[in-house]
């Protein structure tokens, strides 16, 4: 069952936390980074604030420092946690007019080249990432791509790896899928076993799944495109400023970045170095 963060949010004190709270937070997240190298002292304060306290509630303690001597003592508390910390949100087709100029606009573009790699940073449960590899299919790119979808949670990338999605969703998936521009239906991608959608491998041949931390981790190849949609609002200035180095040593020259629909470009130190291709998309191109 997904987490209810904005009801362990009216359920927590609603007042400004107090400097002795913060102190606490400051020092179980400098200590999670210490001891487990996972990295969130950047993450926006109100979202990561939320998410300590549905552990510390889940784990019936009374205070952020009762979870930092947990999680440091105990492997599968810090487990828990950094499930809460991950980011799950996903659907196929997301904002499926972000997909739909994406086949108008990216496509044509792409169909230049004589190899493509796409990187879906933040892939979580993979949804986008079939969703992509559908429109490269049915584009007649699929053949010479190479997906490589990353995420900081090990366990979300099996779930990714695997394909399989609730049924109950597909068809609010399908509608996702037709806004986009899709032509040859979306059942011909997946099987139906008991309640479940199971998309067909073939997608996933040219799919690299693996772990990679957007806050601690470096470049690790050169793309054409790079995906990386909602996953910036929950990055403070620092670690969102820091994430905007790595696009841009990530992208080649007019590569493509493309961002969630509450991102943007601006106010970073990488801004000037892409111009708007589709803007309202949130969708940019590398000039300099």
């Amino acid at each position: 069952m997904p987490v209810n963060y904005k009801e362990t949010e009216s359920a927590m004190n609603m007042e400004s936390p107090s400097e002795l709270e913060k102190i606490e937070i400051q020092l179980l997240l400098e200590g999670i980074y210490q001891y487990y190298g996972f990295d969130f002292r950047n993450y926006v304060p109100a979202s990561i604030r939320r998410r300590i306290w549905y552990r510390i509630q889940a784990e019936r303690l009374d205070s952020v420092s009762g979870l930092q001597e947990k999680v440091l003592h105990d492997p599968s508390a810090m487990a828990r946690l950094f499930s809460d910390f991950s980011i799950r949100v996903s659907e196929m087709f997301r904002d499926p007019e972000f997909f739909g100029f994406f086949r108008k606009t990216i496509v044509p573009f792409l169909k230049e080249l004589p190899f493509i790699r796409i990187w879906h940073a933040g892939c979580s449960t993979g949804e986008e990432v079939y969703s992509m590899a559908i429109i490269l299919y049915e584009e007649g790119l699929h053949h010479k791509t190479k997906i490589y979808a990353t995420d900081m949670n090990e366990e979300l990338l099996i779930k990714a790896k695997e394909g399989v999605y609730s049924l109950d969703k597909m068809q609010a998936y399908r509608d996702n899928y037709l806004t986009a521009g899709g032509s040859e239906g979306l059942a011909m991608f997946y099987d139906v076993r008991k309640d479940k959608a199971v998309f067909h491998s073939f997608l996933t041949r040219n799919v690299i799944f693996a772990q990679h931390n957007l806050a601690t981790d470096h470049s690790f190849n050169e793309f054409h495109v790079i995906i990386c949609r909602n996953v910036l609002i929950y990055f403070d200035k620092v670690l969102q400023n820091r994430v905007h180095k790595l696009f841009y040593e990530s992208l080649c020259m007019s590569g493509i970045l493309g961002l969630g629909s509450k991102e943007d470009i601006a106010f970073n130190d990488y801004s000037h170095c892409y111009e708007p291709f589709i803007p309202e998309q949130k969708i940019y191109r590398k000039v300099r």
